[in-house]
């Protein structure tokens, strides 16, 4: 290359470099990536737990109001790792490498929901329908969680842009007994973003409950992988 040519491609190197929407988190994740979570999957140990732990954020129990337990941000490798825990024995490193190949990367947000002292599974109502009938207890019903406003936003910037998911759903959580059968407990939200949503290598989260103050969970996105 001529040496009076090579400051103009630095030049144009380096803008591409700035331009890149590199993202913090690996993807699209290689064949060797997608066998390193099929193995760290099967093995369904510490190792396993602790990797995954790595994803979620555990909040404090609050004074009023339900428990926004905790929030998990699973990247494209940490759900191949959840993927491969959940097959049979009789899955292998190829067959988890071809299932993915072609398949577009996505990410995945859990909030926790648990019931607290202030906001349990019964809530008040009254037991007529006339004025002044006395009030007594129902049970909260499973769909409780639609009344939970969560907000997704692609950086911590204050003109940040709220992101929408192409899935999202929530269940409940129930905990049961042999002979006493379910009782409702909190429940699960989830939400799905294509990989590439999150360009800037952050992630805020905010979470508005029925009753109690809102919580911000905040994801540094170069911390995982």
């Amino acid at each position: 290359m001529p040496a009076r040519l090579r400051p103009i491609f630095a030049i144009l190197a380096a803008a591409l470099i700035v331009a890149c929407p590199c993202l913090a988190f690996d993807t699209p994740l290689s064949e060797e990536a997608i066998r390193e979570a099929y193995f760290l999957g099967q093995r369904g140990d510490e190792t396993m737990a602790r990797l995954l732990a790595k994803y979620t954020k555990v909040l404090p129990v609050p004074k009023f109001g339900p428990h926004i337990a905790a929030v998990t941000f699973f990247t494209p490798f940490a759900l191949a790792v959840q993927s491969s825990s959940q097959r049979a024995s009789g899955y292998s490193a190829q067959q988890a490498q071809l299932d993915h190949r072609g398949k577009a990367e996505s990410v995945r947000i859990t909030v926790q929901i648990q019931f607290t002292d202030s906001y349990g599974p019964l809530i008040a109502a009254p037991t007529g329908s006339r004025a002044g009938s006395p009030t007594g207890y129902v049970l909260r019903p499973y769909s409780f969680w639609k009344d939970f406003d969560v907000r997704i936003f692609n950086s911590r910037a204050q003109d940040a842009k709220e992101l929408h998911p192409f899935s999202s759903h929530g269940e409940p959580n129930l905990l049961c007994g042999y002979e006493s059968g379910c009782t409702l407990t909190g429940a699960t939200l989830y939400f799905d973003f294509p990989a590439d949503a999150f360009e800037s290598g952050e992630a805020s989260i905010d979470v508005i409950p029925p009753e109690g103050d809102p919580v911000t969970i905040d994801f540094d996105l170069s911390s995982l992988r």
